[in-house]
């Protein structure tokens, strides 16, 4: 029951070429930024990669990226990431665009052992009429010279189908190999408690994850969290990593706004 690993390195040490990761994290709120450094330095590549979005310029996500360690992401806003595009749009990286809800519902219903589900979000777009560019083709541009597009693999359609008259999309649900995330608190047995905005994606996250890796900023005794304060139960969570002091702090800010004098 106690599942506590001595360092992120230790805890993500079995981590192969490959394999596929489930991301918690919001921009920059409830990045777990220690497991992702410890992935940096375990060398793995040709990853794939689900998150919300994919960090940003040498910070979070974006220090695996910029070292050309992710081969696929599927993810819900790509924004804020300059070398991200720059990858995409030269058919570097493979992208799976998906509503955000949809996104959160595709692990969550992974996590619950549902295959898929129906939605009514992307009725009557490309998300369901298919034809979204995943990759261009390498060494390309968006667009050839002749104004036709240049696209190496395109999303598929997408079974639609109606319920009281309305179309609904099937969505499949997402698991992978490994889930990294972070917590404000948590015990040895795993069971985690988020703050405020850094919950956003990371219970889901930790839903879809094969192998569930949660950095805690505090470690408590099991018995310490009260039932009604847990947000994840230990039962998604297979290691957890305690933060010291300095890593804890260690939040960055994705975009600083200063009122003038």
């Amino acid at each position: 029951m106690d599942k506590v690993m001595a360092t992120a390195e230790e805890a993500l040490a079995d981590v192969t070429d490959g394999r596929s990761f489930a991301v918690g994290g919001f921009g920059l709120s409830g990045v777990p930024e220690v497991l992702i450094g410890a992935l940096y330095d375990s060398g793995a590549s040709g990853l794939t990669v689900v998150s919300n979005n994919c960090g940003v310029d040498g910070r979070g996500l974006g220090i695996l990226l910029a070292a050309g360690r992710i081969a696929r992401v599927t993810g819900s806003y790509i924004g804020e990431n300059k070398e991200f595009a720059r990858q995409y749009l030269a058919g570097e990286l493979e992208v799976e665009l998906t509503p955000q809800g949809t996104l959160a519902e595709r692990l969550r219903a992974g996590g619950a052992g549902i295959p898929a589900f129906y939605t009514t979000a992307g009725v009557g777009t490309q998300v369901a009429d298919g034809g979204l560019p995943w990759r261009y083709a390498a060494g390309g541009t968006p667009r050839t010279e002749s104004g036709g597009s240049t696209v190496a693999v395109a999303s598929p359609p997408k079974e639609v189908r109606a319920f009281d008259g309305v179309d609904h999309i099937l969505e499949h649900a997402i698991t992978t190999d490994y889930a990294l995330v972070r917590a404000a608190r948590g015990d040895r047995h795993g069971n985690l408690v988020f703050r405020r905005a850094a919950r956003n994606f990371n219970p889901l996250a930790a839903m879809a994850g094969r192998i569930t890796v949660a950095e805690v900023e505090e470690l408590v005794e099991p018995g310490v969290l009260g039932p009604d304060e847990i947000h994840l139960p230990g039962v998604f969570v297979q290691r957890v990593v305690a933060l010291t002091p300095e890593q804890a702090a260690d939040k960055g800010i994705e975009k600083r706004t200063v009122r003038g004098r």
